[in-house]
């Protein structure tokens, strides 16, 4: 039976820009800004949430290096996570990635119940208490752009889908760059502007196929936690 990841809590222990488009450093090393690059070699296969075959590869290549994802049928989704360093989660201004879709799975649509794949996906994850919190930005095959849905709402999990791109595949890089505290309120506190926001705690990418049992293929690059 194959397995369909509904959230990543168990990653770690609106207001969306993109744009067509480095080299990444040390995961706890600043840029001269202040600005954290993400190591790539800091992302985890998250198990509880994935297969035993990791379908992800870690391409050096200069100037920019990035993950490879390249998921084919019939293997099980892998969700890969990293965590933000604690003292650098309860300020951050801005978290961008670039991204670029290669393969669409085919009819992929993550607002239909039984077609949820995306060629690639970028969770963003708080945690208050018990409950955590995800936006999931997706690049889909056939869903329509801008759209959120997929709503999950209990005690302990509450996350939304937002698709940023859809049915297309392009070689050059498109960035995405978000302000976590303005996503959270839109999300989760109905836009209220002077809601508190938890702990940003990490970032997690995944690509899938398994419900629309077609290839699907995307690359990561460039994770950019900016701080206030």
């Amino acid at each position: 039976m194959q397995r369909k990841v509904a959230t990543v809590s168990s990653l770690f222990g609106i207001g969306v820009v993109v744009t067509v488009v480095a080299i990444l450093g040390p995961a706890r090393a600043a840029a001269s800004n202040g600005d954290l690059r993400v190591d790539l070699r800091s992302f985890r296969v998250v198990e509880r949430d994935s297969g035993s075959i990791n379908y992800y590869t870690l391409v050096s290549q200069s100037p920019l290096p990035y993950i490879h994802a390249a998921y084919k049928p019939p293997l099980e989704t892998m969700v890969l996570g990293y965590a933000i360093p604690e003292g650098q989660r309860e300020s951050v201004a801005h978290v961008r990635w670039k991204w670029r879709a290669l393969t669409l799975p085919e009819g992929g649509d993550e607002c239909s119940r039984d077609r949820r794949d995306s060629a690639a996906v970028v969770y963003v994850t708080w945690k208050r208490a018990l409950r955590w919190y995800s936006v999931k930005y997706v690049w889909s095959a056939v869903g329509p752009k801008g759209a959120i849905c997929d709503r999950k709402r209990n005690p302990f999990v509450a996350q939304d889908t937002v698709i940023v791109e859809t049915a297309s595949t392009t070689s050059e890089w498109r960035s995405v760059d978000i302000v976590p505290d303005v996503e959270f309120r839109n999300h989760f506190e109905d836009g209220d502007a002077n809601a508190s926001v938890p702990d940003l705690v990490g970032v997690g990418i995944m690509s899938d196929g398994d419900q629309t049992r077609s290839v699907s293929e995307a690359d990561y690059a460039d994770f950019v936690i900016v701080p206030k």
